[in-house]
C-alpha cells in the first residue's frame, strides 16, 4: 500500500520474569490493541514433532537456537509492507507448536516481545526502537517458577533444575550482553510507571501525527 508508512518496529527484551509481557500488555491496553500488531518470540519455537517429550523436555529453551528467528523476521517484513501473516501457536505443557495459528493483521506499529529478540543481530536491526527490561534476579526467578507452575504445568523440582541448567546460564551468555544495544533500559518494566507513561505518549504522539498527515 503505498499510501501507507512504513510501520515502526518496537522491540522489548529482558530475562525470563523481568516484567516485559506486562510492559507489552500495558502498550496494548493504554494505546489499543487495534492498532498495535503483536508478536511474542515465545510463539516462534521450533516445531519438535518429530521428537518423544522426554526428549523434547531436555531441549534447551533458553539458546538463541531452539527458536525459528527467521520466520519471526519474515513475519515482521511482511508486516512492515503491509500483509497479514499467520503466527504459530506453541504449546508449553507439551513442549511442541500446534498445528493451529493466530491471524495478525498489520498495523502502524508492530511491537515484538522476546528474552532473546537483540541477541540475533539480523532480528535486531529491524527494531526502530529497542526497549529492555531490567529485573533483579530473585524477583525474576520467582515470577518464573509461579508462571511455570500455574500456566506451563511445571514441577518445582524442574522449574529449578532448568533455571541452574539453562535459564541462567543462557541468560549471562545472551540476554544480559544485548542490553547494550537497547535504547531505552526501563527498571521493572510494566510496574515502572514514569517510563512506560514516556513509551506510550511517544507511542500515541506517531499515531496522531499519522493521523493528520
Amino acid at each position: 500500500m503505498p499510501n501507507k508508512k512504513t510501520p515502526l518496529v518496537i522491540g522489548i527484551a529482558g530475562g525470563s520474569g523481568s516484567g516485559k509481557t506486562t510492559a507489552a500488555d500495558l502498550i496494548l491496553q493504554k494505546v489499543g490493541k487495534n492498532r498495535i500488531a503483536y508478536l511474542q518470540h515465545d510463539s516462534y519455537y521450533r516445531d519438535l514433532s518429530d521428537l518423544p517429550l522426554n526428549q523434547r523436555r531436555e531441549i534447551n529453551f533458553d539458546h538463541p537456537d531452539s527458536l525459528e528467528s527467521g520466520l519471526m523476521m519474515e513475519h515482521i517484513l511482511q508486516l512492515k509492507q503491509w500483509k497479514p501473516v499467520e503466527v504459530p501457536i506453541y504449546d508449553f505443557t507439551h513442549h511442541n507448536r500446534t498445528d493451529r495459528t493466530i491471524h495478525v493483521e498489520p498495523k502502524r506499529v508492530i511491537l515484538v516481545e522476546g528474552i532473546l529478540i537483540f541477541a540475533e543481530p539480523a532480528l535486531r536491526s529491524l527494531f526502530d526502537v529497542k526497549i529492555f527490561v531490567d529485573t533483579d534476579t530473585d524477583i525474576r526467578f520467582i515470577r518464573r517458577l509461579k508462571r511455570d507452575i500455574e500456566e506451563r504445568g511445571r514441577t518445582t523440582e524442574f522449574v529449578v533444575k532448568q533455571y541452574l541448567s539453562t535459564v541462567r546460564p543462557m541468560h549471562l551468555d545472551f540476554v544480559e550482553p544485548s542490553k547494550r544495544y537497547a535504547d531505552v533500559i526501563i527498571p521493572e518494566g510494566g510496574l515502572n510507571e514514569v517510563a512506560m507513561e514516556m513509551v506510550i505518549a511517544r507511542i500515541e504522539s506517531l499515531l496522531k501525527e499519522e493521523s493528520i498527515s
